[in-house]
């Protein structure tokens, strides 16, 4: 075995085995150990990698994870569910492909149904986080995973089917009405049986019960077509598998046929939905025990036991009929009286609105009473003056009524219109505030000029110089002598030299090819806008046999454009590479920046 491997597992075992490492941290520490160490399983072969599967057994690793590991609060873990998740995936992955030889029993009988257990807890609390947060995709997305992890297990141990069917776990899981949760479900067993149809044959006939009732109300509930296919799929499966399994599903789901047939034909399934009914229509001979005849002491026996049981039940039908008559009764008495309640307090609600409809009607016709008697007091002249007092008052009420309620409304109006107001400003400043931060980190960083070191007079520069060389003196160097690092110098000053040059003439045949490129494409230009020959000219002509205009025209340019950057402060040309300072190039190098310079301002001719 590799000697990384048994270092990293002796480090698991020492991790797992101690008692000062809480168990959070404990599990985030063998979680990226195993990581780490199934990262590289391409870099091994199967022997190492199952040898290794084998040590992780043996040290008592994968019993910690499946027993102690995955049943922690992983709200309190680093990662939270994630980790739980991860560390489920691998452990899953951990238990197949493993050959213990001798200790082959333990691992069947004591570690797997631990693993399948510890995983189907986990799905159970995952889907209750889930559900409790109003359906986070996140903790969905945890939840298939390690229902991914269960049906890897299953596809390598196809007898721990049975007890994933009837474990309490997965019991829990099946009460859920959530519809992913179901599809899960029935793409779990859609894989399993299309990779293992065999495994029908093994399973027995409450743990079948418990699958078959699952996918079929999943698939009686649902509009999902993945979820249909699959389900019709199993039913087909377990279906082809034991004529038995068929009695049996015809005998469970009498009325499958036509369900089947009135929800899912037309959904680009009537293939399956067509074999599938073809299924349900046989009729599947019954064994040869069933078909005999029982004999006449076995029926006779049966009918006395019946007789009994049946004159059993009406006895104590009979004996509790008193007692279910009394509660009849009591009942009836009881609804009699809530209905007479009901009534009195109705008619009770009648005559108080009648009482207050008289006091009302007595009340204004004694203040219209009075308002006579005042009348016939005033004198005649003063009556048509106090009845419009009267109107006036009435009229200010209801005007006092009206703007008071109009100005409540208003009020209330502008509140909101406040309210909206504010609550605007407080996004518009949010979304300011994010956009300023976004310009800000997009924008580039301004360079700073380049400022010159202060105080560096020629004494300092030969004083610091002077403190070089003697600490060069001082301290001589091991690795390279003197004349070493002289004659490395000289050689790298060589091959800069060289690529400097190489570098000027890769410039110059550059620059040469652009001006061709142009020559071309200004003959292409003036080609393209040539006149034809009856409507040719004289000065025509000449464009093509002259060159003196466009020369002179690129000579301006160039010209315009030196004396601009000459007026430039110094600071603006530090980072124009494009720049040329001719007195520091040699003079062929200039014949040459001359020669390419003329060449490119070529613009059309023969």
């Amino acid at each position: 075995m590799n000697p990384l491997i048994k270092d990293t597992d002796g480090g698991l075992q020492e991790l797992v085995a101690s008692t000062n490492v809480k168990p959070e941290q404990k599990v985030t520490q063998i979680l990226s150990k195993l990581q780490d160490i199934m990262n590289r399983r391409s870099a091994q072969d199967d022997r190492d990698l199952g040898a290794f599967k084998n040590d992780l057994f043996r040290h008592g690793i994968l019993q910690y994870c499946a027993e102690d590991a995955l049943k922690l609060n992983y709200a309190k873990v680093e990662g939270g569910y994630a980790t739980a998740t991860s560390l489920a995936e691998i452990l899953s992955s951990c238990c197949v492909g493993v050959n213990l030889g001798r200790h082959s029993e333990a691992f069947h009988t004591k570690l797997l149904p631990s693993v399948t257990d510890s995983l189907l807890s986990l799905a159970n609390r995952l889907m209750n986080r889930a559900l409790a947060e109003n359906g986070q995709p996140d903790m969905f997305r945890l939840f298939k995973k390690v229902m991914d992890s269960v049906c890897w297990l299953l596809k390598a141990h196809g007898h721990l089917a049975t007890q994933v069917l009837l474990s309490d776990h997965y019991e829990r899981i099946l009460m859920s009405e959530e519809e992913r949760v179901g599809a899960v479900c029935v793409l779990l067993w859609h894989q399993l049986l299309s990779a293992n149809s065999d495994l029908v044959a093994d399973l027995k006939k409450d743990p079948l019960s418990v699958m078959l009732d699952d996918v079929v109300y999943r698939m009686a509930n649902t509009s999902d077509p993945t979820v249909g296919r699959a389900a019709i799929r199993i039913l087909l499966l377990v279906a082809q598998q034991q004529d038995s399994a068929l009695q049996f599903i015809i005998q469970r789901f009498k009325g499958l046929e036509g369900m089947v047939g009135h929800e899912w034909r037309g959904r680009g399934l009537d293939e399956e939905v067509d074999q599938l009914i073809k299924l349900l229509q046989r009729k599947v001979s019954k064994p040869a025990e069933h078909r005999e005849e029982w004999p006449k002491e076995c029926v006779r026996a049966a009918c006395v036991i019946q007789a009994a049981w049946r004159s059993f039940q009406t006895r104590r039908r009979v004996k509790s009929l008193p007692r279910a008559v009394s509660s009849l009764q009591r009942s009836f008495r009881e609804r009699r009286l809530r209905r007479e309640q009901q009534a009195q307090a109705k008619r009770s609600e009648e005559e108080l609105r009648l009482q207050v409809c008289l006091r009302r009607q007595r009340a204004r016709r004694e203040f219209h009473q009075k308002q006579l008697q005042l009348l016939h007091l005033l004198p005649p002249g003063q009556v048509q003056q106090y009845l419009g007092e009267v109107e006036r008052q009435a009229a200010i009420r209801i005007q006092r009524v009206w703007r008071g309620r109009r100005e409540r409304r208003n009020i209330q109006l502008r509140r909101n219109a406040i309210t909206r107001h504010r609550a605007a400003v407080v996004l518009q400043r949010a979304v300011l505030r994010f956009l300023k931060r976004r310009r800000t980190e997009k924008a580039i960083p301004s360079l700073t000029p380049w400022i010159g070191l202060l105080g560096l007079t020629d004494s300092r520069r030969a004083e610091l110089k002077r403190d070089v060389e003697e600490y060069i003196a001082l301290h001589p160097s091991h690795v390279v002598s003197p004349e070493g690092s002289r004659e490395l110098h000289d050689q790298t000053q060589a091959l800069l030299l060289q690529h400097l040059q190489g570098r000027e003439a890769d410039r110059r045949e550059h620059t040469h090819t652009n001006a061709l490129l142009a020559q071309i494409n200004t003959d292409l230009e003036l080609l393209l806008n040539a006149p034809s020959l009856s409507a040719a000219t004289a000065t025509d002509c000449q464009v093509f046999r002259s060159r003196s205009g466009p020369v002179a025209a690129r000579a301006r340019q160039s010209h315009n454009a030196l004396l601009q950057a000459g007026r430039l402060p110094w600071w603006k040309t530090l980072g124009d590479d494009h720049l040329v300072t001719w007195p520091d190039l040699e003079p062929t190098h200039k014949e040459h920046m001359l020669e390419a310079e003329f060449t490119s301002l070529y613009l059309g001719g023969s």
